[in-house]
């Protein structure tokens, strides 16, 4: 069986991913703070919980020594951060600004690099980050949410590089919007919720071809604008 790891696993759409990829009957390696302090661990024997915080350089290496001969077929770099109180042109400031950027930008990619070796002898080799199109600056209409945004196009950009160093090897990587979800971040307003977000991607994420590659994706599937 395929192997998928996935990050922020604990909560929201991580631990809505790592349910439907049980179900699709993938092997996953639930990954998030304390996550072994979670119930992760109950949901059956296929499911391998691992602690990390994807900002502590600590923490990454505790993670590769973990996970050392492990082949993965496919990461998801799902853990991110949206600070809503300082957000705003008159809240904003340095440190709550790079704290974001470091959780939804740079993280994401010291992980995928920590990881190349376990990516590398698997059989799909897929990359994907969970971007929004709240990243996207063509479809920017309303302003404001300036920390999350620009972290968000950042990664987005990030990611567009990554998939063109890691095509002669084979990869697919993608950004994806998983639409406004009933989580913790995105309220109870959202129109769509973590079952159904997490069954889009999940197909999405699954079906993955080569000619994907560097793409923005919706989470049923259709391409956005960057």
């Amino acid at each position: 069986m395929p192997t998928v790891m996935i990050t922020g696993a604990k909560r929201g759409i991580g631990r809505g991913l790592v349910e439907r990829f049980l179900e699709n009957g993938w092997d996953i390696i639930a990954a998030g703070r304390d996550a072994t302090a979670t119930d992760l661990a109950t949901l059956g024997e296929r499911v391998t919980v691992i602690d990390l915080d994807v900002t502590d350089p600590a923490s990454i290496e505790a993670m590769v020594a973990a996970l050392a001969g492990r082949a993965i077929d496919l990461l998801v770099n799902n853990a991110g951060v949206y600070n809503y109180p300082k957000n705003t042109l008159d809240t904003v400031t340095p440190e709550a600004w790079l704290e974001e950027l470091s959780v939804n930008t740079v993280a994401p990619l010291m992980v995928s690099r920590a990881l190349l070796p376990n990516l590398r002898a698997g059989d799909i080799r897929r990359l994907a980050v969970i971007s929004s199109k709240m990243g996207s600056i063509a479809d920017n209409t309303s302003g404001g949410s300036y920390m999350y945004r620009s972290s968000k196009a950042a990664i987005n950009a990030v990611w567009r590089s990554l998939s063109r160093d890691l095509a002669t090897e084979g990869f697919t990587c993608v950004t994806l919007h998983p639409g406004w979800v009933q989580t913790d971040m995105g309220g109870g307003a959202a129109p769509l919720t973590v079952a159904q977000s997490t069954a889009g991607l999940c197909k999405v994420l699954s079906t993955l071809e080569l000619n994907q590659n560097g793409m923005f994706l919706n989470y049923d599937g259709t391409v956005l604008p960057w």
